[in-house]
């Protein structure tokens, strides 16, 4: 039956009850439902086509709880709506309004109605196990007419819901308007339509969340068995190990994803150091940060290299016996060696074992001091110095572990940055190369000496100095406290970590003097010719290194 504009429907028959509605461009149509008996109204839209261009503003069915379209608006249904609507009365009438736009287009709206008691029986249900059957009333039987079925499915959290049907026969029709089934990806039927269908298949369903809703809607005639179908719950993969190391000279830093916690339904709570006082510093993402030598953290000479090694432990609730959780252990461990710092991190699931690594390096530093007190270090740069001026250096190695010791290796000097031209030996394998050189004992993270200013300053006029230090472990018969030594017996010997550092420029102070020389007498030249010339002061006027 072909609707008209205005329509009043009462009628009780059966067929009267699934209209075609057709409209073209500027159509404002109303119909109104009554009912006489104390029963509700459904109306399905099981199938609508406005013109392909039209807004919800321009283009829509309202529908209303009550005998106008001044009663309680129940929803809306557009061009968007990702959905099969249906709306309930809550009396005995209900009106919706078609509106369209002026564009010249066949719009179709297959409009389905009925009525029913309060008592009436619902179907469908809510189902939360990790898998589960849904059949269709009567099933393997016909499935009765007017049936309206809703099922809410919810399995575990992150997990996704495969649902496939063994036997499925609903009537056929292009459109499904008649009998259909529609699967939404979520918990309510605002969730997004994943599928729509009918007649004879088995059709195949994925949520991409943890819920889903079926919905299976009937009309009065031609019904068949329905169907059968089973969901199970598709858990997610289990993630890779989200952490990272990092490692400086002074101190170790391990960072664990949330997510990667989650999944296995701990928190930041349930870690610990091997000294479990040491708690993080930060929760999302949880990062424990913490000088080498604390926090149980245990070092190993072996030789070549130093390890530093601390455990990061999941610990389950205390008042627990048992527990189906898996345990995680994180080994983390920062490796010196040669002039790097390797950080090697081992992350254990019971018994799998992931690991991942990464390259930094020591931290260290060198600066000039106006005595050989090393209280106050020279700031200035350049460095203005005397010709035969003592120079004192020192390099300092950032770590918080105590047992470590620095030594002067090499030192060399250079007229460029790069030392890739002239350079001059002051230190060479621990031995002084200058007759001006005097190198201090070590004393832990630091190494000093003193040099006098040399000479190819008067040819050159900047020098840089480049030293090669050695980082040891304190004891007696390491590298660091051997001295001088010589090439051949280097050879043989296994000193341990490596790392170099550059401090520079230095500048004789008569360059300085001969510069503020020729600046002041250009100053002169200018305040005399004011009006001749305008002299600009160029790198060479000023002295700008």
């Amino acid at each position: 039956m072909v609707l008209s504009c205005f329509d009043v429907l009462t009628s009780t028959s059966p067929r009267s009850k699934d209209p075609h509605i057709d409209l073209n461009s500027d159509a404002n149509c109303v119909w109104q439902i009554e009912r006489n008996e104390n029963q509700t109204i459904r109306i399905i839209f099981s199938y609508f086509k406005f013109a392909p261009s039209s807004s919800c503003e321009t283009e829509s069915i309202n529908v209303y709880d009550g005998p106008s379209s001044n009663s309680p608006l129940l929803g809306q249904v557009c061009n968007n709506t990702d959905a099969v609507p249906m709306f309930e009365s809550s009396s005995n009438s209900l009106t919706f309004l078609i509106k369209t736009n002026s564009v010249a287009f066949a719009r179709n709206f297959f409009v389905f109605y009925y009525f029913f008691s309060p008592e009436t029986t619902r179907c469908g249900g809510s189902l939360t196990g990790p898998s589960g059957t849904l059949i269709s009333p009567n099933y393997p039987s016909s499935y009765p007419p007017f049936t309206y079925c809703v099922w809410h499915i919810q399995t575990a959290k992150k997990s996704k819901i495969n649902l496939q049907f063994k036997d499925f026969f609903l009537e056929l029709d292009q459109n499904c308007q008649f009998d259909f089934l529609a699967v939404y990806d979520g918990l309510t039927t605002n969730t997004g339509l994943i599928g729509k269908v009918c007649g004879v298949s088995r059709p195949t369903f994925q949520s991409s969340s943890n819920g889903m809703t079926v919905v299976l809607s009937t009309d009065y005639a031609n019904s068949y068995r329905g169907f059968s179908a089973q969901y199970t719950s598709i858990l997610p993969d289990p993630p890779e190990p989200d952490t990272s190391l990092t490692c400086s000279s002074d101190r170790m830093e391990i960072v664990v994803s949330k997510d990667y916690l989650d999944s296995f339904g701990y928190n930041e709570t349930h870690l610990q150091l091997n000294d479990p006082t040491c708690k993080p510093v930060s929760t999302d993402p949880v990062i424990f940060s913490f000088p080498l030598n604390s926090c149980g953290t245990t070092k190993k000479d072996e030789g070549h290299r130093i390890t530093y090694t601390n455990i990061l432990l999941t610990v389950s609730e205390t008042d627990k016996i048992i527990t189906r959780k898996k345990s995680i252990q994180i080994v983390a461990k920062c490796i010196m060696e040669n002039n790097s710092t390797v950080e090697v991190i081992y992350v254990t699931e019971n018994d799998l074992i992931k690991n991942t690594t990464s390259v930094g390096r020591y931290n260290v530093s060198m600066s000039f001091y106006d005595s050989d007190s090393f209280s106050s270090p020279v700031l200035q740069s350049p460095y203005y110095v005397d010709l035969n001026q003592t120079l004192f250096a020192q390099v300092s190695l950032h770590s918080s572990d105590p047992d470590l010791l620095v030594f002067v290796d090499t030192c060399v000097a250079s007229p460029q940055p790069d030392f890739g031209s002239v350079t001059y030996d002051l230190i060479r394998s621990g031995c002084n190369k200058d007759d001006t050189v005097v190198t201090y004992p070590p004393i832990e993270h630091y190494g000093r000496f003193k040099f006098n200013a040399f000479r190819f300053l008067r040819s050159f006029s900047s020098v840089y100095l480049q030293c090669d230090i050695l980082i040891c472990d304190s004891t007696t018969n390491s590298r660091c406290t051997e001295g001088c030594i010589s090439r051949q017996k280097r050879a043989a010997s296994s000193y341990t970590w490596k790392a170099k550092t550059v401090v520079g420029p230095i500048r004789l102070k008569r360059d300085l003097r001969a510069k503020l020389d020729a600046f002041t007498k250009s100053i002169l030249i200018v305040s005399s010719t004011t009006y001749r010339k305008i002299i600009s002061f160029t790198e060479d006027h000023l002295g700008n290194s």
